[in-house]
């Protein structure tokens, strides 16, 4: 196991007189190297016995280690290949961004795959979301994001009838919010709500994940400067491949 670029092995090491157990020791380590870059995705763990006999731990001390970052989505396990870093879990502010930008951002390479461009009748909760009468007819746009080439976030929209063109090429080559500006929308702000539930079987079909899976959600609700309300938001998200960040501040 060696740095990203060098031929270095990765520095390890654990404190045996400090009360933090050596498996969490040897964990956090490993996930500062993902986190960091310093263990690059695609790196190969490597034979267990010999990191374990390196650091004088035994072979389930390391193996309880490992599994705690494959637990997290660190790490993977290939049968054949072995233990394997996977890409870094993207962190996203909570801003008026996309989630398209976002992983641009993160240099997580996104690309799209729309699922569903249709006009429907507005139900009850997406009609409340956009303003509309319950039954009008409102576009929805599915798209499946991926970065890295592995499933990221199912996304659901609904936009109001006539905002701007629905191209399913343009869909999948820039984010929604990108062609919202190209259109001459200038987005304001945003009403937004974070959760979690367990992924349904299609969900975890479509994001590779077993059913009951943890999914992070948001809903979002979306104005422009006159404001009009240009969508509404409704995405679920891989946990072990995605969290929210919050900044917060004392009142004055």
């Amino acid at each position: 196991m060696t740095a990203h670029g060098t031929d270095r092995p990765l520095p390890l090491r654990v404190d045996r007189t400090s009360p933090v157990p050596l498996y969490f020791q040897l964990a956090q380590q490993l996930e500062a190297a993902v986190e960091e870059g310093r263990l690059a995705p695609g790196t190969l763990l490597g034979n267990e016995i010999d990191l374990a006999a390196r650091l004088g731990l035994s072979r389930p001390t390391v193996r309880q280690a490992i599994q705690s970052l494959v637990d997290k989505g660190l790490m993977v396990r290939r049968r054949g290949v072995g233990t394997q870093v996977v890409h870094r879990r993207v962190r996203r502010p909570l801003e008026l961004s996309s989630l398209y930008d976002d992983l641009e951002a993160a240099g997580q390479r996104p690309t799209t795959r729309v699922l569903r461009v249709a006009t429907e009748p507005a139900g009850a909760e997406a009609a409340a979301a956009l303003g509309v009468a319950e039954g009008s007819e409102v576009h929805l746009v599915e798209r499946l994001r991926d970065a890295h080439g592995e499933p990221m976030a199912l996304l659901r929209n609904h936009l109001p009838p006539g905002l701007l063109p629905l191209r399913t090429d343009e869909l999948e080559a820039t984010g929604l919010y990108r062609l919202m500006r190209a259109a001459g929308i200038t987005l304001h702000s945003a009403r937004q709500s974070v959760g979690a539930r367990a992924a349904t079987p299609e969900e975890a079909r479509v994001l590779d994940e077993e059913p009951g899976a943890p999914l992070l959600t948001m809903e979002r609700i979306t104005y422009d400067t006159t404001g009009r309300v240009v969508e509404f938001g409704s995405h679920v998200y891989r946990a072990t491949r995605y969290s929210f960040e919050f900044q917060l501040l004392v009142r004055p």
